[in-house]
C-alpha cells in the first residue's frame, strides 16, 4: 500500500477490502486504479471486482495465493512492442494462459497547471515509449514510473505545474487532475494486448479459432530453429509470433517464446509440436484459449 502515492492509498484500499470479500470474482492488475490494465480487466470481465497490484509480480501473487481468480497481464505494445520482464515472469508464474484481450490505447497528458508550464511527464516506459515523438517534438522530458495511473497519483500529490503524468483519460478525473492533451500517441494504431492467466489448466470451450502460447529451447545444433519450426510449416500451422530471449547470463542458447494458431488435440498441431519436441530441450505449453482476434 504505501508504494502507491497518498492520493491513491485510499481507493486501492477500498477495492482491496471489495476483492477479499468475493476473491472468486477478482482480477489482479498491475498498477493504481485507472491504469490501462484497470481498464483492461473491466472489458474482459464487466462483473468482476479489480484488485490494484503494485508490481506484475504481486499480480501473479495475488493469483497463486487464491486473492484473485486470475490476472489481466499486458504482454506486447502494437508500437513499443514486449513488456518488459512477462517472459521472465510467465514460465515462472506457475499459472496458465486462459484467455487475451486487445485494448486500444489513448493516452492524456495531465497535470495541475497548463500544457506550456510542464517541462517533464511521468509515465511507465511502454507508455513513455509510444510517446517518445511527442514529447521531443514538445521539449518534455520522459521520467520512468512503474505505472501510469500511479503516475497521475503522484502528480495530485507533488501539486507542481512542471510535472504531469501520461495516462488514460479516466485517471484525470480519479485524482483531480487536468487533461491538458488527448491522444498523443505516436501512431493510430497504438493496442495493447493483455493475457489472462489463471491457476490450472481450465476448458477450452467453444468452436475457436483457438490460440496456443508455448516457450521451448532448441539443442545446441546447426540449423537447429529451422529444424524445430519444419512441422509448424508442413503441417499448414499458422505461428503468428516468435520471439527469442535469454536466460542466465549465459549466451550459449536462446529459449524462444511462441503463439500458434490451433490447439492440441487438432491433428496439424499434434504432428508440428511432436516434431518441434523432437529438435528441441524441451517444450512447454503455456495456455490455450480462444482468439480476441483474428490472425491471419
Amino acid at each position: 500500500m504505501e508504494n502507491y502515492a497518498a492520493p491513491a492509498r485510499p481507493i486501492v484500499a477500498r477495492m482491496i477490502s471489495q476483492a477479499a470479500a468475493d476473491p472468486g470474482r477478482t482480477v489482479a492488475f498491475q498498477g493504481a486504479p485507472g491504469a490501462n490494465s484497470h481498464v483492461a480487466a473491466m472489458e474482459a470481465f464487466p462483473d468482476g471486482l479489480a484488485l490494484p497490484c503494485f508490481d506484475f509480480a504481486d499480480a501473479i501473487d495475488a493469483v497463486r495465493d487464491g486473492q484473485a481468480d486470475c490476472a489481466i497481464i499486458p504482454i506486447e505494445n502494437s508500437l513499443h512492442g514486449r513488456v518488459a520482464d512477462m517472459h521472465f515472469l510467465l514460465p515462472e508464474s506457475g499459472l496458465v494462459i486462459t484467455g487475451e484481450h486487445f485494448l486500444p490505447i489513448r493516452h492524456a497528458l495531465m497535470g495541475i497547471g497548463s500544457i506550456d508550464q510542464v517541462k517533464e511527464a511521468i509515465s511507465h516506459p511502454q507508455a513513455l515509449g509510444q510517446c517518445r515523438h511527442w514529447l521531443r517534438d514538445h521539449g518534455i522530458a520522459p521520467v520512468a514510473y512503474p505505472d501510469t495511473a500511479g503516475a497521475a497519483a503522484v502528480v495530485a500529490e507533488r501539486g507542481d505545474p512542471a510535472i504531469a503524468a501520461l495516462a488514460p483519460p479516466g485517471a484525470a478525473q480519479i485524482y483531480g487532475l487536468t487533461v491538458l492533451k488527448q491522444g498523443i500517441a505516436d501512431a493510430d494504431h497504438n493496442t495493447t494486448r493483455f493475457v489472462v492467466l489463471a491457476r490450472g489448466s481450465r476448458e477450452v470451450a467453444g468452436d475457436g479459432p483457438f490460440m496456443t502460447t508455448l516457450i521451448f529451447e532448441v539443442k545446441n545444433v546447426p540449423a537447429a530453429l529451422y529444424k524445430a519450426l519444419g512441422g509448424f510449416a508442413t503441417n499448414g500451422v499458422n505461428m503468428t509470433k516468435l520471439e527469442s530471449y535469454q536466460r542466465g547470463g549465459s549466451f550459449a542458447a536462446s529459449e524462444f517464446y511462441a503463439d500458434i494458431m490451433g490447439k492440441p488435440g487438432d491433428p496439424a498441431v499434434d504432428r508440428a509440436l511432436e516434431e518441434l519436441g523432437f529438435h528441441s530441450k524441451w517444450v512447454r505449453l503455456l495456455g490455450t484459449y480462444p482468439q480476441a482476434r483474428a490472425r491471419g
